[in-house]
């Protein structure tokens, strides 16, 4: 009986994706549901490897800016600085911002996949079919905007520190530090989504090439003010290397996109033919043949119960 309550519950869906607003809520509660899961597995691997974990994210720091004399003396009148812990609790929380960081990013195919899975009802089939493929190169967008977050970081401690006096030590606190780390990565990440997000525009039908071609100048000019707001550390180091891959990725878009409206273009029958020009119609009159006559009608008799002299008995 439950089983096929539940096909019934299934067979009663609407094609076309459409559900009550009570059905979309619990269709959001379940997507996040799957995606929060995934994301708490991989936290609680991270914890087990949290020390080599830590040591991965602070090696290039250290190596960059750490003290190799002793602290507050560095080689070269340079300054140097020193990743402390403060506090009884402190090594718990950190802990637990070290391996969350990890999960959200380690379980950015999981939680991307539960977005489109969220979207996917209310999208055409070829939108769908597109979907996949935005959802397959999503989690290495975010992976490597991750991975430039952590690369751009050493050097710019650096030239954060170099602001220092000659002579004098920094002491970095490894959660202020982590936690700049968590931002930035976030931030790269999903910054790096942006020119998915144009193209799934493009391939939806909502923007076209020429269109985003046109925007270049506003864009550029937005995706330096973003790169200037979102980045923690405010230099301008950290915000050209946020803000060089994204331009770099919005023109790459614009290609994507073009090649898309080309290709849909070839394939449209009215692609000549503007949106308020009637199409051509033909005026030639087909031929018409002889007339003929119509059959007599043939009368019935009485006996066979049909209409006498080919009427009814109304008439």
């Amino acid at each position: 009986m439950l089983k096929s309550a539940r096909k019934e519950g299934k067979q009663q869906r609407d094609p076309e994706g459409r559900m009550p607003l009570a059905e979309h809520l619990r269709e959001l509660r379940n997507r996040l549901m799957k995606a929060v899961l995934a994301i708490l597995a991989v936290t609680i691997v991270a914890m087990f490897y949290y020390k080599q974990i830590a040591d991965f994210l602070t090696e290039p720091v250290r190596d960059a800016v750490g003290c190799t004399k002793g602290f507050g003396e560095a080689e070269d009148g340079e300054t140097c600085a020193e990743i402390t812990i403060s506090g009884l609790v402190a090594p718990f929380t950190i802990m637990l911002k070290v391996a969350l960081t990890v999960g959200v990013v380690l379980a950015s195919p999981v939680w991307l996949y539960q977005l489109w899975a969220f979207l996917a009802p209310g999208l055409h089939r070829h939108e769908k079919k597109y979907a996949r493929g935005f959802v397959a190169a999503g989690a290495p967008l975010f992976i490597g905007g991750a991975y430039l977050a952590y690369i751009i970081l050493p050097t710019a401690a650096k030239a954060l520190l170099d602001f220092s006096p000659d002579g004098t030590g920094n002491l970095i606190p490894l959660d202020d530090f982590l936690d700049i780390v968590t931002r930035l990565v976030i931030v790269f990440g999903l910054a790096f989504e942006l020119p998915l997000l144009l193209v799934m525009l493009n391939f939806g039908g909502i923007v076209k090439g020429r269109q985003l071609l046109g925007w270049w100048r506003v864009m550029v000019v937005a995706i330096a003010l973003f790169s200037a707001i979102a980045t923690p550390t405010g230099d301008p180091l950290t915000m050209g290397a946020l803000a060089v891959p994204i331009v770099m990725l919005y023109f790459a878009a614009v290609g994507v996109c073009f090649f898309n409206d080309r290709r849909r273009a070839r394939a449209n029958p009215y692609k000549d033919l503007d949106d308020d020009e009637a199409s051509d119609l033909d005026h030639a009159p087909e031929p018409v043949g002889p007339p003929t006559s119509a059959p007599e009608p043939s009368a019935v008799s009485d006996e066979d119960g049909g209409p006498r002299g080919g009427y009814d008995d109304a008439t």
